[in-house]
């Protein structure tokens, strides 16, 4: 599989429909645009179509302005058997100065889904240079913290009834 398999790079011109009651772009504009980057990254890898299980470790590192281009650097970082892992950077360009800023960085786990809604087994990941090997390794990381933190967080859920609200 080579890199161009398992990456994806778009390019976005931030627009006023996009701004925030501060004339920033707004956090959820953007996240909707990382959901749809993962999406097209994740179900080009595996030529199936996909669905967003889990977005974590979402960080809005410096503000995205309206008419900045925007590009999102994804890339599919781990596999298991019908999940994946896609790491998304995003990197604002001021038009007029050409300045890039690195403002936002997440990961998405995506899963395989087939027509009969069920999970999909998805192409074993070729780590090839040094730098996948590295991804691999955070991702599985990140994955481990993933199912303490869900098993965490079930142990702490209370069932509340309807009236409770």
């Amino acid at each position: 599989m080579t890199k161009q398999e398992k990456s994806l790079t778009m390019t976005v011109l931030m627009t006023p429909d996009m701004a925030n009651f501060s004339g920033n772009v707004h956090g959820g504009s953007l996240l909707k645009l990382l959901d749809q980057v993962a999406y097209a990254c994740a179900a080009k890898y595996c030529k199936n179509y996909v669905v967003t299980a889990a977005l974590d470790q979402v960080f809005f590192k410096q503000q995205v302005n309206v008419g900045e281009l925007v590009t999102f650097y994804a890339q599919v970082n781990h596999v298991g058997r019908s999940s994946m892992e896609v790491g998304v950077k995003v990197v604002a360009e001021h038009l007029r100065t050409h300045e890039k800023r690195h403002t936002t960085s997440c990961y998405f786990t995506m899963v395989a889904i087939d027509e009969n809604g069920k999970s999909f087994e998805v192409p074993r990941l070729q780590l090839n240079t040094d730098a996948d090997k590295k991804h691999y390794a955070a991702a599985e990381m990140r994955r481990k913290m993933r199912q303490e933190s869900l098993e965490k967080s079930r142990a702490l859920t209370v069932d509340l009834d309807e009236d409770e609200f």
